[in-house]
């Protein structure tokens, strides 16, 4: 496993229970501050090997990207089990919820 993705991995582990944080944020503390899009393919691909809590992974407006109606419905519905609500224009505040 590269470094950068065990780090990765360790930060999405760490996100408490009814916080968030974006992919960007999640790279650049993992060291590569433009590798967003390398975020997501380690959630896709490793998120249940490693019982990763994806759910608290958000863009960076606060919008849930999934685009599958189901996988959305599903993040939002553990977000919302842990207090992250989305308000009318489906976005989550960062100011409350980012970790």
């Amino acid at each position: 496993m590269q470094p950068f993705t065990a780090q990765v991995i360790e930060i999405i582990k760490s996100i408490p229970e009814g916080k968030v944080m974006t992919y960007g944020q999640v790279a650049a503390l993992a060291g590569s501050p433009r590798a967003a899009r390398q975020v997501v393919r380690i959630l896709h691909s490793m998120s249940e090997k490693h019982r990763l809590p994806w759910h608290r992974v958000v863009n960076k407006q606060g919008e849930i990207a999934l685009s599958d109606e189901w996988h959305r419905s599903l993040q939002q519905s553990l977000l919302e089990e842990e207090g992250v609500y989305l308000n009318l224009s489906k976005r989550i505040d960062l100011t409350i919820y980012q970790a």
